[in-house]
């Protein structure tokens, strides 16, 4: 019976089980601290530690979700495809506001952390934070991070846009809908994305292509940031 709770079929279960619950959850309260991804992962954590599934056995079919993660990348495509009009049209306002959400995504997650003295491989898996997980763990281990650290700090990066990013934006004076939803989908990939969707079409259009731009933007910048950073803080 015990093999049964620690197949991947069982895993994957549990983990769609989860989501399902917590998305309930969510659309009947709409209080932005119950967040779907926050209370799934709290969800899975007290329920293999209650049941004693080592995360071992439970990740073998978290494995199978994973693969998706790559094609849902390829995805993004979707929308940048959508909003080529809206492309054309604010072309370099959005090109220029993703080259800077890369830039300052980059520098304050990774600066901060090496002036704080942390380690190189955890400041470059930090780097990347701000982009979607498949984007953020190869540009990661491109740099010599380590790609399961830097999926545990997008998720968390996500998460916490999710949660006060639209208070943050409202606090800032930003109510342009594009605008709003370039800066939740560029901060927080996905899961701000998810978030921004609930605000309106054209907001979540727009976090979709943030997502798309940011993660391209990011790639790019990321290794010469490093260089910077390490010759900056660690001469």
């Amino acid at each position: 019976m015990m093999g049964f709770f620690t197949s991947k079929a069982f895993s994957v279960f549990v983990t769609f089980f989860a989501f399902y619950v917590a998305q309930r959850i969510y659309q009947r309260f709409k209080f932005f601290w119950l967040n779907p991804v926050l209370l799934s992962i709290l969800g899975l954590m007290a329920f293999l530690t209650l049941t004693g599934i080592p995360y071992e056995d439970y990740f073998q079919g978290g494995q199978i979700i994973s693969f998706f993660l790559g094609p849902a990348v390829v995805a993004l495509g979707v929308p940048l495809y959508v909003q080529m009009e809206e492309i054309r049209k604010r072309g370099r306002a959005i090109g220029v506001s993703m080259a800077v959400a890369a830039v300052v995504g980059v520098l304050s997650a990774a600066g901060t952390a090496a002036l704080l003295g942390a380690s190189l491989p955890v400041v470059a898996s930090i780097a990347p934070k701000s982009v979607t997980t498949p984007i953020a763990m190869g540009i990661a281990e491109k740099i010599g991070g380590i790609p399961s650290l830097t999926a545990a700090i997008v998720i968390a990066t996500g998460i916490l846009g999710a949660v006060i990013g639209p208070g943050v934006l409202r606090l800032c004076g930003v109510r342009h809908p594009v605008a709003f939803g370039l800066a939740m989908g560029a901060a927080s990939h996905g899961i701000g994305t998810a978030r921004a969707v609930e605000e309106g079409e054209v907001q979540g259009a727009a976090g979709g292509l943030a997502i798309c731009l940011n993660g391209i933007a990011t790639a790019v910048v990321t290794p010469v940031l490093m260089k910077l950073i390490v010759l900056w803080v660690r001469p």
